[in-house]
């Protein structure tokens, strides 16, 4: 019989996605027939995985992860319901990989919730014939009092799989406690009964200091608390935007403090409102040498050494927000390298037609920036698929050789209005310093990375500095967990079962 454990917080952020990724990792070691799980899921953030029926469809990029942590492939079961937030209160619903329209939140949970809570149930009966275990993630807080009857990732979820349910509380925002308690009271009766035990995330300094207030909420609760996790980012992906600064702010991510500034460089993502895949930048955040910033979208380039335009769930909204901030005039002066991706790559053409397909525009053809002789056509069907592709790079990858491997998430069907180069074959283009691609994930390629930053460091007038050795995200997840609670698999009873 299969064993279902569901990862619940108190709220959002609080590493449910590292917890389950830990969990399905150190299950893998072990021999456990694993894979992940999460009923409904709010992201933008998008992974390419195969369907019932052997095609391509969308799932959210935490699943994705986590298959990969549990070293199975990923599959549209892993995230049956999915909602790509477009802006304006509505989102793209996604149904078993595939997108069937765009629903407010009033109109889906009224007239969509049934059909998408049928989705789960049946993903989830097909995952569970074919594994041991199943590590479910939840969706920010399980106690939701006003969302008591329609909470899909976490109560139905919880009851349509008979789940134990592993109960996060964040200690870095502070009142754990009183968060823990308060999500233990407002639980319904069914569902508390199902908490096995909770663990306190996040944790800065020395643990000796919790021991009274673990013992006191212990006692108040009868919940015991399975350990303590020290904060630590494995360097697994990103599933939503709360990681991201908030508008108008500048964060900046990777080789901040350790490289001096004449041995790094400094790589410029404009914060769109919408942005969409951003996870897409975290391999390079996590080179040697390299600092990713996050940047408004009225900041002065004079300090990055290049850019990367990101996707965006609404491209043509974010274009137009780009324009009113004066960022397209001053990325037309940058002198560095830039690079497209997906909504990006639109951007830097010559025009958007067709518009109205996507945007809440009153026009139905956009200028571009105009960095790229494309013009994109936005049409109805989406084309969701893995790609791999042959590199015959120009001035920005110059030197990289071989194939790269990605994804591609898009509506619009981009052209060239005169010859112009392919480095990354069908669905690139590139002028000198400027690239343009729908393909997602193309800087986990090394040799894509490798060649891009070195181009950006040529361009910067700087050292490469000496590679480093990286380690895996989804073992240093799984090491977080097996080093802080290393009975966390034996208490939850999780375990090799016979599936005669």
């Amino acid at each position: 019989m299969t064993k279902t454990v569901l990862v619940a917080g108190t709220e959002s952020h609080v590493g449910k996605s590292t917890v389950a990724a830990g969990l399905c990792r150190l299950l893998a070691r072990r021999g456990v027939s694993v894979a992940p799980f999460k009923a409904q899921n709010m992201s933008n953030n998008a992974r390419v995985a195969v369907d019932p029926n052997g095609e391509w469809g969308e799932i959210g990029i935490s699943q994705y992860v986590q298959a990969r942590a549990a070293r199975i492939p990923a599959t549209t079961d892993m995230n049956p319901v999915l909602l790509k937030p477009r802006g304006d209160g509505e989102s793209q619903l996604v149904l078993h990989g595939r997108a069937v329209e765009n629903v407010a939140a009033g109109s889906y949970y009224e007239s969509q919730w049934e059909r998408a809570r049928r989705a789960a149930i049946e993903s989830y009966e097909r995952l569970a014939n074919h594994y041991d275990v199943i590590v479910a993630e939840g969706a920010g807080s399980i106690a939701e009092i006003n969302l008591r009857h329609r909470d899909l990732a976490n109560l139905e979820m919880a009851r349509f799989a008979d789940a134990s349910i592993l109960l996060l509380v964040n200690i870095e925002r502070g009142g754990a406690f009183a968060s823990l308690y308060g999500t233990l009271e407002l639980v319904p009766d069914d569902v508390r009964d199902r908490i096995r035990g909770a663990i306190i995330t996040k944790f800065r300094g020395d643990e000796t200091l919790l021991a009274s207030g673990i013992e006191a909420i212990e006692d108040r609760t009868g919940v015991p608390i399975l350990g303590v996790l020290p904060y630590d980012d494995p360097g697994l992906p990103a599933e939503d935007s709360v990681s991201l600064p908030q508008m108008g702010d500048t964060a900046i991510l990777g080789d901040d403090d350790t490289v001096p500034d004449r041995r790094s460089i400094t790589i410029g993502v404009p914060r769109l409102p919408r942005i969409s895949n951003f996870t897409d930048l975290e391999p390079l955040a996590n080179e040697p040498g390299v600092r990713v910033a996050y940047l408004p979208l009225k900041s002065d380039l004079d300090w990055v050494d290049a850019v990367v335009l990101p996707g965006s769930k609404n491209t043509v909204d974010d274009l137009l927000a780009l324009r009113n901030a004066g960022f397209d005039t001053r990325l037309t002066d940058f002198s560095g390298p830039i690079v497209g991706l997906c909504g990006g790559f639109q951007m830097l053409g010559e025009r958007i037609t067709n518009a109205s397909i996507e945007s809440t525009a009153d026009h139905d053809v956009v200028a571009g920036i105009g960095l790229l002789p494309v013009e994109t056509r936005f049409l109805a069907e989406k084309r969701v698929e893995r790609v791999t592709r042959t590199l015959d790079p120009g001035e920005v990858l110059s030197g990289a050789r071989g194939v790269v491997h990605g994804y591609e998430i898009h509506m619009g069907q981009t052209t060239p209005t005169q010859p112009i180069e392919r480095p990354i074959g069908e669905g690139s283009a590139a002028v000198n310093r400027v690239l343009g691609t729908y393909l997602h994930g193309l800087f986990e390629n090394k040799n894509v990375r490798t060649a891009f930053t070195e181009a950006v460091f040529r361009s910067a007038g700087k050292s490469y500095p000496k590679e480093t050795v990286s380690r895996s995200p989804y073992d240093g997840a799984a090491n977080l967990l097996a080093k802080n609670i290393p009975d966390i698999c034996t208490y939850l009873d999780l375990q090799r079962n016979s599936r005669n």
